[in-house]
Formats: C-alpha cells, sequence, structure tokens
C-alpha cells in the first residue's frame, strides 16, 4: 500500500476547530513528519532474510507501524509465520538493519519545515515525542534537517510506557515547562490523539500519515490538516 501524498497547497484548508493559545508542541515523527515506510520494509525485510523467511507485504507495515518497535518485529515475525521463539535473534538483526538503512529510504513530508519554522516563529517551544527508539529517532531527524528545530527529542525508550498512554506526553510537557492545556500534539494516529486527550493536550492529526490502516478522520481530535503548514490558519 502506498502512502498517500500530503496535498501540495500550503493553503490546504484544515478541518477542525480553532486551537487555545498555545506555549509549545509535541510533534510524533514516522507518517507525520517523515515517510519511513521504506525504511521499515528494508529493514524487515532483511531481518527475516537473515532468519530464513520471506519478506511481508507493505501494507502489512503500514497498518503495523506506529506502537514502538518490538511490537513490530513481534507482529513481523507472526505475519511471516516465525516461531516467537525467534524474537530476540530477530530484534538483533533488525536493529542492525535499521541503524544501516534509517533514512536512506524515508522522505520529509511537503509542509513540514515550514510549519516548524512557522510553530518556533510563534515562540512556540517544540518537542518530537515518538514511539521509535531515540536511537533511531535522534539520526533520522539529523538526516532530514529537522533536529535543530526541537528542544527536546523522546523515543519509545524515554519513558517507562509508550503512546497511546499519556505519561509520554505529560512528562514531556514537563521537560518543556509547559502546561497540558497550552501544549498541543500533532500526530498521525490514534495512538497521538488518545495520549494528547488523556493527557489534557489538544490534538491534531495530519491526513495522510499511518493510523494502522484505518481513517484519520474517524479519530477524535481538534483538526486534521493536509500539511503541518496549514496549522498557521488555526492559531490566528
Amino acid at each position: 500500500m502506498s502512502t498517500p501524498s500530503p496535498g501540495t497547497s500550503r493553503s490546504a484548508p484544515a478541518l477542525g476547530r480553532r486551537l487555545p493559545p498555545l506555549q509549545a508542541a509535541i510533534v510524533d515523527l514516522d507518517g507525520t513528519m517523515v515517510d519511513t515506510l521504506g525504511d521499515f520494509e528494508v529493514a524487515l525485510a532483511r531481518m527475516l532474510a537473515d532468519l530464513g523467511y520471506p519478506a511481508v507485504g507493505r501494507a502489512f507495515i503500514a497498518r503495523t507501524v506506529g506502537k514502538g518497535s518490538e511490537q513490530l518485529v513481534a507482529r513481523t515475525l507472526a505475519e511471516a509465520g516465525a516461531p516467537a521463539s525467534l524474537y530476540e535473534r530477530a530484534w538483533q538483526r533488525y536493529q542492525h538493519h535499521y541503524l544501516q538503512v534509517n533514512g536512506e529510504h524515508a522522505s520529509v513530508y511537503p509542509g513540514v519545515p515550514e510549519g516548524l519554522r512557522m510553530l518556533r516563529a510563534r515562540g512556540l517551544r517544540l518537542a518530537c515525542l515518538t514511539n521509535k527508539q531515540t536511537s533511531f529517532a535522534l539520526p533520522l531527524l539529523q538526516a532530514k534537517g529537522l533536529a535543530g528545530f526541537f528542544d527536546h527529542v523522546f523515543g519509545g525508550d524515554a519513558f517507562a510506557r509508550k503512546k497511546p498512554d499519556p505519561l509520554p506526553l505529560v512528562q514531556t510537557c514537563k521537560a518543556l515547562a509547559t502546561a497540558p492545556a497550552a501544549t498541543l500534539m500533532i500526530g498521525d494516529s490514534s495512538n497521538d490523539a488518545t495520549a494528547a486527550r488523556a493527557a489534557g493536550c489538544p490534538v491534531v492529526l495530519v491526513s495522510y500519515g499511518y493510523n494502522h490502516g484505518e481513517p484519520v478522520h474517524g479519530v477524535d481530535c481538534d483538526a486534521v490538516i493536509e500539511r503541518i503548514d496549514a496549522l498557521d490558519a488555526l492559531l490566528d
């Protein structure tokens, strides 16, 4: 399954309600800022080849990403018909291959740098919060020229629990020294929306992300946008 492309117009409409006054924004990574399906596809195929199993389909990967690399590897093994007893070996091979290809088969979505620049120009502090491991997230942000926008980068291994649990958002707000009600969550899936609602953060979702293969317009959020720079209209 190919990932839908975001709109090409900066004036693409934002569907939702106007946002409250904000002090900061927390931004998801995979499916929100960077299309990383290509990286996942290559790393998982190489992992399975090392174990003697065929590659899984791209559509399966798109439905499965978003809840952390550990769950992705475990579910990929099951999809390939491999026993769960191979998990430790698979996890080692996956980390090896993902670090080798990290960013090579990934691309920044249109409107992301412009949107982040706009948020910074409005005086908002920014943090990247992803269920991707920190050791994967930081190099990817650096390779794509996005790292400099963020005051903090927290991966899925930074806290005791991952999104959709609200703990990562609560802790990120503490790191930003901002109240949850004044800290916007920008994501692409129900993981981000569920965590934001529970943490007390307003939440906006992009229309082009993964969201476990389900349409994002059915998720409880404050707005759905075609590009991150379309947020400007909701902040005026």
